[in-house]
């Protein structure tokens, strides 16, 4: 797959464009839903016999429209995105950079610039799609605003017992910690990546190793607590099962530091790994984070985490 990144106004020409079948949207988490447009994309050019497309848009909009955001937590950080759009088998990802420029843009010149300027013979997206200045076309105006140039499919809504699968659900899924729910409307499990730290060192203390995961402020990580996760070092092939703690060790701490930590115990692993890239992938929720009264409490609940993580692998994995 090839990423070409715009920025507006860009400075493509149609003719030096092969014609294309092009998925539209935000697309954060690359949930069920977005793999039906995407995959309706792929499906419609194989038919067609043209190349197909992704457009997506970096930062999240609200961040440049919306004055009370000043930060954008990411189920799926642009790196993430890239990678599970190649892996639904795209030829080209557009990031078209937003900007309030951009967001000015009139449904109209939105769709002559990056639609019919960038050789799009077929649009795919989802009923809510909206685009150009506040969001007042829609996928009723669209043909309108083709100019016959190119013809569209709207995907319709996609659900779960009811509740639309949304990048939103999944956010609310997620900050309650259901993890587990959260990989049914993925998909996939909810991962997170980072870079190993040193830590306090204290796990080695009590005989439970820990790799410290400094993870980026604006990527989205679970509630604190235990979680049973599978993880994967430098991009390597294989996942090492492991037991993870989110939060603020109140048992050594006595005033909550700002940021909670991450901290994973590789079963079965003995190297040394910081500076090295990590994803935690998300699998269940063993327990809330809990203060304990000694050092020899916590071991044990330690070594309980640890069997109902490993129990868990046994029997789902």
């Amino acid at each position: 797959m090839k990423t070409i990144r715009l920025t507006h106004p860009h400075q493509l020409r149609v003719n030096e464009l092969s014609p294309i079948v092009m998925a539209l949207g935000y697309f954060d988490g690359v949930h069920k839903g977005h793999q039906k447009v995407i995959r309706t994309a792929k499906k419609i050019a194989n038919e067609l016999m043209l190349n197909s497309a992704v457009m997506t848009f970096d930062p999240h909009p609200s961040v440049v429209l919306r004055e009370d955001v000043t930060k954008m937590e990411y189920i799926t950080p642009l790196k993430v995105k890239e990678k599970l759009i190649e892996q639904l088998g795209i030829d080209y990802l557009f990031v078209v950079e937003f900007t309030k420029p951009f967001a000015a843009l009139l449904p109209q010149q939105f769709v002559d610039e990056y639609i019919i300027g960038l050789n799009v013979q077929h649009v795919v997206a989802g009923f809510d799609f909206t685009y150009g200045k506040l969001g007042k076309g829609t996928m009723e105006t669209l043909p309108f605003h083709s100019r016959e140039k190119f013809t569209q499919t709207v995907v319709e809504k996609q659900t779960d017992h009811d509740r639309k699968i949304s990048s939103t659900l999944i956010r609310n899924v997620l900050r309650s910690g259901d993890v587990q729910y959260a990989k049914h409307l993925l998909g996939r499990p909810h991962e997170t990546t980072g870079t190993v730290i040193h830590g306090e060192k204290r796990g080695r203390t009590i005989g439970f190793p820990t790799a410290n995961v400094e993870v980026p402020e604006d990527v989205f990580i679970p509630p604190s607590g235990v979680y049973a996760v599978t993880v994967e070092i430098d991009g390597q092939k294989g996942a090492y099962s492991g037991v993870c703690n989110i939060g603020y060790k109140p048992t050594f701490h006595h005033k909550k530091p700002e940021r909670p930590s991450v901290e994973v115990h590789i079963f079965q692993f003995e190297r040394e790994i910081y500076g090295k890239e990590i994803t935690l992938k998300w699998h269940k929720r063993i327990r809330s984070e809990q203060k304990f009264a000694n050092v020899e409490q916590l071991i044990q609940q330690i070594q309980q985490d640890k069997k109902e993580a490993e129990r868990f692998f046994l029997e789902f994995i």
